[in-house]
């Protein structure tokens, strides 16, 4: 079988406008980056504000394992099957960061036959929005040292700097570090610390803005540090807000690229969801609405993280509403939550897929506390057998959720079609009623419990005592009433990934808080979360090379 990368590259593409003019966007409206990727300028959404919104479909999975569930190869199949099917479709995707194509998670453009193209610049520079955020942020950093280099009129505690830096790439050695070393002239020495572009409160805020001028808002409301009284101070109070939004104007535009059957795809942003809150752009999601009758998009890793962020932060900020939830599993997967080494997957095992299934059970449980309709698919192996596919249908069938097998890694497109009706049915005959798990009005710790327990299942929450001192300043300043962001390992529901399926009688441990002013929502980091992942000990760049003709090898 032929690997990813190289199915992309013979791929035969469509010029970017022929691509938008399906969803009748003109060229005048497009700015180029080459022959297969645009920028949709603002005058799109002015022109089609109006139009009636298209039916949501959100994509989300099981806890991610070493077995692979295909997720965003699912969302972009399901796309090239509505399209198969004569419905103006149109997926809505997160842009890829260098930090696990490099590391050990590959790029995030689908597989197989259900991929977005170009693939390498996708999953490599792309347009530059990943650049333009990182260097908003560290002229926020170098503005902020800089203050209080030149006088620090402001009064900030340099022991109370909140600011990171940020690079787009696991690099652990940057997690903490010291600054301003060497002479009177180099800054004032004090602690530091870098987190990993996508884990940035600026990609956050991007992905969160409704335009220009909410941007401009959100980055002046950016607490950097607080002074000596205790006070926050902001981004707008080192005037730093034009000079970021100049370097945002354009990267707030959302990309438009295409499938490898030329279905319609705006990949917009990409903020991670265990660190962050793992949804593309609300500005991307939008214009998707109003381009076409229906939008598929995808959250960041399972459902317990971000189909939860999704639909408690994204949908609450932007007035969203999903109208169906397609949750992704593979039989190896659910064999592996069985407790089946990762070499043994591909034998049939009942018992094994019994004991494993619990993870699915319980993400159908969490969506459907949302009132929204679901449909579970397996995505295909072929070392799936009918046996297990059976019981997993009638195990879903049974929970009221619809189900249809997805064979299109291996089909593109025709493989998706069974999965296409079954979604289309839902949307024609299920209601979705969705509503948020908590109110806004619900405390920091009410909001953090509801989730630990109604999602992950927890007994409780245990929070370290910095935790409990930061929830209480963060209350006093005004910002309850704010969604919470829980970061949280993937691999399990509990926030200790070694405990698969479904664990009991666990606690979340809460080390600390801190508010996203800018983003609107407070994040809540548990166990052992690293907003700087490392890399492997043999990462994926090491596989990774340029040939004499200029191509690109080993990406995936």
């Amino acid at each position: 079988m032929k690997s990813d990368i190289q199915i992309a590259q013979e791929a035969s593409m469509h010029h970017i406008k022929e691509v938008a003019a399906m969803l009748g966007i003109p060229e005048e409206d497009l700015e180029f980056y080459g022959k297969y990727k645009a920028k949709l300028s603002d005058d799109v959404y002015e022109k089609t504000k109006n139009n009636p919104d298209g039916k949501l479909v959100l994509v989300t999975a099981i806890n991610p394992t070493p077995a692979g569930e295909g997720k965003t190869t699912t969302t972009v199949g399901l796309g090239e099957a509505m399209a198969k099917l004569n419905k103006k479709a149109i997926i809505a995707l997160r842009e890829p960061s260098l930090g696990p194509c490099f590391g050990i998670k590959g790029g995030a453009a689908g597989g197989g036959y259900a991929q977005v193209v170009p693939m390498e610049d996708l999953n490599l520079h792309f347009t530059g929005d990943f650049h333009a955020i990182t260097s908003a942020n560290n002229l926020l950093a170098a503005l902020l040292d800089n203050h209080i280099q030149q006088g620090n009129e402001l009064g900030i505690d340099p022991r109370q700097v909140v600011w990171k830096r940020c690079l787009d790439m696991n690099d652990r050695n940057l997690r903490n570090i010291v600054v301003g070393l060497g002479n009177k002239m180099d800054g004032m020495v004090r602690e530091d610390h870098f987190v990993i572009t996508v884990a940035s409160e600026i990609m956050a805020i991007l992905c969160l803005a409704d335009d220009i001028h909410d941007l401009k808002e959100r980055l002046g409301r950016i607490i950097v540090a607080y002074n000596f009284q205790g006070e926050p101070v902001t981004a707008e109070q080192l005037n730093a807000t034009g000079a970021m939004t100049a370097l945002l104007k354009d990267a707030i535009k959302p990309n438009l690229i295409q499938t490898l059957e030329h279905t319609p795809a705006l990949v917009h942003g990409g903020p991670f969801a265990n660190i962050a809150h793992g949804c593309n752009s609300v500005r991307a999601t939008k214009m998707a609405l109003k381009l076409a009758d229906i939008t598929i998009t995808e959250a960041g890793f399972g459902a317990d993280l971000g189909a939860e962020k999704f639909l408690d932060i994204k949908c609450r900020k932007a007035g969203l509403k999903p109208d169906a939830v397609v949750l992704v599993a593979t039989v190896r997967a659910l064999k592996y939550n069985g407790g089946v080494p990762k070499a043994e997957l591909s034998k049939e095992n009942l018992d094994a897929l019994a004991r494993g299934i619990v993870n699915l059970e319980k993400h159908i449980e969490n969506i459907q506390k949302y009132d929204v309709p679901v449909v579970v698919t397996l995505n295909s192996f072929v070392s799936d057998t009918e046996a297990e596919n059976e019981y997993i249908r009638k195990f879903c069938e049974d929970r009221g959720c619809e189900f249809a097998l997805s064979e299109v890694w291996e089909k593109g497109g025709e493989g998706g079609i069974a999965l296409a009706k079954k979604v289309l049915e839902t949307l024609e005959n299920k209601e979705s009623h969705f509503h948020t798990l908590y109110a806004d009005d619900v405390p920091l710790k009410g909001k953090i419990e509801t989730i630990s327990r109604e999602i992950y299942g927890a007994r409780g929450v245990i929070y370290e005592p910095a935790a409990e001192k930061q929830l209480a300043k963060i209350e006093g300043l005004g910002f309850g009433n704010l969604p919470v962001c829980m970061a949280k390992n993937q691999y399990s529901l509990s926030d200790d990934a070694t405990k698969l399926g479904r664990p009991a009688d666990f606690d979340i441990h809460i080390r600390e808080v801190y508010v996203s002013a800018g983003a609107g929502f407070v994040v809540a980091l548990t166990g052992a979360i690293m907003t700087m992942p490392g890399l492997p000990k043999i990462p994926a760049a090491n596989g990774i090379d340029v040939s004499e003709d200029g191509k690109i090898t080993g990406l995936f």
